[in-house]
């Protein structure tokens, strides 16, 4: 959980919300999608979603545009703006990390990437 705390602060520009900025990370991994859609995967309530997708467009980070079948839905999808500040978010951290295992010995990060290798068998087993 420290480590998770270490990554958020270092947020590049922290000018979203982290609900916020988890909804723009959704949609850049898996692009354009109806609000509904986007609810789903962030696990948040449809009227939640909707206020933090207002709040995107307000700042200019997403753009809505009407279904191509369904007149009823909208599709969400990053602007530039939005695409930007995921990207320099990552880099932000990126940077941190890198900088922080540069810290470690050689067997540290062996060790590290073993442990890694663990977490990720023990976080793909179904429940």
């Amino acid at each position: 959980m420290r480590l998770n705390r270490r990554f958020r602060a270092q947020r590049a520009g922290n000018t979203v919300t982290l609900t916020q900025f988890s909804a723009l990370s959704t949609l850049k991994k898996c692009g354009p999608m109806t609000p509904g859609e986007l609810a789903a995967r962030e696990v948040v309530q449809p009227p939640s979603m909707t206020r933090v997708i207002a709040a995107l467009e307000e700042a200019g980070y997403v753009s809505r545009k009407p279904h191509p079948t369904d007149g009823r839905q909208s599709i969400v999808a990053l602007t530039e703006s939005g695409l930007g500040l995921v990207l320099a978010d990552i880099s932000a951290r990126e940077a941190w990390l890198d900088k922080r295992l540069a810290e470690l010995t050689e067997a540290e990060r062996r060790t590290l990437a073993q442990a890694a290798e663990i977490i990720e068998k023990i976080a793909g087993q179904p429940d």
